[in-house]
């Protein structure tokens, strides 16, 4: 177990770990290998750039690119200014990205020019025509996708990083030592579906310390290497993996985006012990026909979301010491995770105790008295958290209660031992004839049933009880339990009152996901 970082801003962090390590490699990706000191002397460099284009303390900068090197020099430049990085989903729309864009007060952009099917340089032209859409834009910085794709309007990476001459390197040096602690680092949107997304703020100090404590529990050493096809524009990707393995002096290996048959390559050749991975990565992982013919011998720990069934399918990997979590990006990723030391039984059922510094209550949804061991409540918590939502001081008010308690909106509860057990969103309960009813009991119930791989539960309308259970199944391949039989096993294992009233057989493909692979779970009753 290493020592944590003495540095509380993420400049100074770059420098320890460059002091630290330098030879060591951080950041692999694009065909390009970093160590610690070219990542750092790449970063200032960037810094330089970005200063002579205009960049100054305070200014929100968005990054808008795959998984590749220049996300995360360009992030680290960012922060070596003093400015605030913000992280633009790359499966955004024109009308979210213009959202973005222009609540974030954007001043300046580092981006692809093409990724997947979008063409980024379109996507601005369609805004930039009128200038009330992005009123603060003051420049674009364009990374190709290719060797052949032009620059166009702005300004290429490589011109950027020409730019750094006209900036002495004790100016960027001397803008690093004056950032603060609590200092703004990051601004990065939630995935809201009808409402318009909230912008979270996020400080240097809590981007660090949270993210070590995560590592120490998964036991992460300098010795890891990281396999990280999870977007960095998502919480999981920028604010929780990428922290842990840089205040770790560890090594992330960057895929650009997700492909299972590259990622079982990816993994056997740089020899990754540590994955992030969601559900439907894992599935995609295990199902591909090249996995067999793979040596993954060398993954380790790491940190995943979902049923127990779910994280077994990392144990089959090979990370036989995968780490549950729970968290949001209002809490820097998790504030809670389990023990990679702690037995298999725990960690496929517990998102784990809290991280050092949170405290966790279970409170009554409705009176919000806080609630003893073993009973379901919201979770509550009280540690590391967002400075604010950018822009809506009464929205952030509300997020606390009168104890200082930050509302996740989770259900959860708490057992002996202060370990948490997620129980699901507070507005996917379901009340049917007049009585609470947490659908993840049902869920887990269904997903106790032999044919069953997961299950998931959900209130539809109903004339007489307000609303009754309906179950969207999964079954196991080459299996299929009928409706009868599924209705038996949940009369033998719940009160009569949380048997779902109806079953609908579903496939993975028909489940809608969000970009960054979470079900979205008040669209399943789409599938109805």
């Amino acid at each position: 177990m290493s020592l944590m970082p003495t540095s509380t801003t993420i400049p100074a962090l770059l420098e320890e770990q460059a002091n630290e390590f330098p030879d060591r490699e951080a950041v692999v990706g694009s065909g390009r290998r970093l160590s610690y000191r070219a990542l750092r002397d790449e970063t200032l460099q960037a810094a330089r750039g970005l200063a002579a284009l205009g960049v100054c303390k305070g200014d929100h900068v968005a990054i808008l690119m795959d998984n590749r090197p220049e996300w995360i020099v360009a992030f680290l430049a960012l922060q070596q200014l003093g400015a605030t990085a913000v992280g633009l989903n790359t499966w955004a729309t024109t009308r979210e990205m213009q959202y973005a864009l222009a609540h974030a007060e954007v001043r300046y952009l580092i981006a692809i020019d093409h990724f997947r099917k979008n063409d980024y340089r379109a996507m601005l032209q369609q805004m930039q025509p009128h200038p009330e859409n992005l009123p603060q834009l003051r420049a674009i910085v364009w990374l190709a996708a290719g060797p052949d794709a032009s620059v166009g309007n702005g300004l290429s990476w490589q011109s950027l990083l020409a730019l750094a001459h006209k900036v002495p390197a004790a100016q960027v040096e001397e803008a690093g030592r004056a950032v603060k602690a609590t200092d703004t680092a990051l601004l990065l949107y939630t995935s809201g579906s009808t409402a318009a997304p909230k912008g979270i703020l996020l400080h240097h100090q809590n981007w660090i310390t949270n993210a070590w404590n995560i590592g120490e529990r998964q036991k992460v050493t300098p010795e890891d290497r990281l396999w990280l096809a999870v977007s960095l524009f998502w919480s999981f990707g920028s604010v929780n993996a990428l922290p842990n393995i840089l205040s770790h002096g560890a090594c992330v290996v960057l895929q650009e985006h997700f492909d299972a048959g590259e990622a079982l390559a990816l993994i056997e050749q740089e020899r990754c012990s540590i994955m992030y991975g969601t559900p439907n990565m894992v599935q995609a992982l295990i199902e591909h026909p090249s996995r067999a013919r793979r040596n993954l011998s060398t993954l380790r720990s790491g940190a995943m979301i979902g049923t127990p069934e779910q994280l077994m399918g990392a144990v089959t990997l090979g990370a036989k010491n995968i780490c549950n979590v729970y968290g949001l990006s209002e809490t820097y990723g998790n504030c809670a995770v389990t023990d990679a030391d702690e037995s298999l039984e725990v960690r496929l059922h517990s998102v784990g105790q809290p991280l050092p510094g949170v405290t966790l209550r279970i409170c009554h949804i409705e009176t919000g008295q806080t609630l003893a061991a073993g009973e379901v409540g919201e979770i509550r918590v009280k540690g590391p958290l967002f400075s604010a939502y950018f822009k809506d001081e009464a929205k952030t008010r509300e997020s606390y209660d009168a104890n200082g308690f930050f509302h996740t909106g989770d259900l959860g509860q708490l057992d002996e031992q202060g370990r948490l057990y997620y129980k699901g969103r507070l507005k996917e309960m379901v009340k049917s004839g007049g009585i609470n009813i947490a659908p993840i009991e049902v869920e887990e119930t269904l997903m106790r049933h032999p044919d069953v791989r997961t299950a998931y539960v959900i209130g539809v309308p109903d004339a007489q009880l307000d609303e009754v259970l309906v179950a969207i199944i999964i079954p196991k391949d080459g299996r299929q339990p009928s409706h009868d039989d599924l209705r038996k096993f949940c009369k033998q294992e719940l009160a009569a009152y949380k048997v779902p009233a109806r079953f609908r057989f579903a496939t993975d493909a028909e489940l809608p996901l969000t970009t960054t692979g979470k079900l979205q779970k008040m669209k399943l009753h789409e599938l109805l």
